[in-house]
């Protein structure tokens, strides 16, 4: 199998952090130059189509885009450690915490990373500066709730790690990119989690 990444993006490093936690070694990374544009060459257009990074291409050759479904054939095929959830009810739980930082914390981090950063000029065209700030507020509000929860819990999901973790972490660590720190927004539970994250092997992966 191969695995098409751009190592800095947060969707493909949530990927390879899930891969490393659960000790998977034997499929090939490929690394997509996002700055050259190469994701939106006709060979990369031909295993995912909307030009988006990661995609997953299986030894039959079919493709898996959108990261969640990756890791969902991921824990299918290497089951253990259990990363999504043991069970219908557990499942459930993770994948509620998953898809709430999904779409309520990466989402608008990435609005407000693409929009404002002159960096990622070449890659989001055109630019709306005012609907990133406007996003950057969002994420605030947004990650003081996230802040309020880890204050009761140790971890997104509850009383055990799991795949909202990695999704959560991707996502802090990519706000850095709109100089958003946790411990700084008054938000030690956040932080404290964001540290505790990052001591873990598949954090310091990449």
């Amino acid at each position: 199998m191969k695995l098409y990444i751009a190592p800095r993006a947060p969707n493909p490093r949530r990927v390879t952090m899930f891969m490393v936690e659960k000790n998977i070694t034997d499929i090939d990374l490929v690394n997509v130059d996002l700055n050259a544009q190469e994701h939106k060459g006709h060979a990369y257009r031909a295993i995912s189509p909307l030009a988006k990074v990661p995609a997953l291409q299986l030894d039959d050759g079919r493709i898996i885009t959108e990261t969640r479904a990756i890791c969902t054939y991921l824990e299918g095929r290497y089951p253990e450690p259990n990363l999504m959830g043991d069970g219908y009810e557990e499942r459930a739980f993770i994948e509620m915490a998953d898809r709430l930082v999904e779409w309520n914390l990466m989402l608008g981090i990435a609005n407000s990373v693409r929009h404002t950063h002159p960096g990622l000029a070449t890659l989001e065209q055109p630019q709306f500066a005012d609907f990133g700030h406007s996003q950057s507020l969002k994420v605030i509000e947004v990650a003081g709730w996230f802040d309020q929860l880890l204050q009761r819990q140790p971890w997104l999901a509850g009383p055990r790690f799991s795949i909202a973790d990695i999704t959560a972490f991707c996502a802090i660590e990519f706000a850095k990119l709109m100089k958003f720190n946790p411990g700084k927004e008054g938000m030690p539970a956040l932080q404290a989690w964001r540290d505790k994250m990052a001591e873990r092997a598949s954090a310091k992966a990449l």
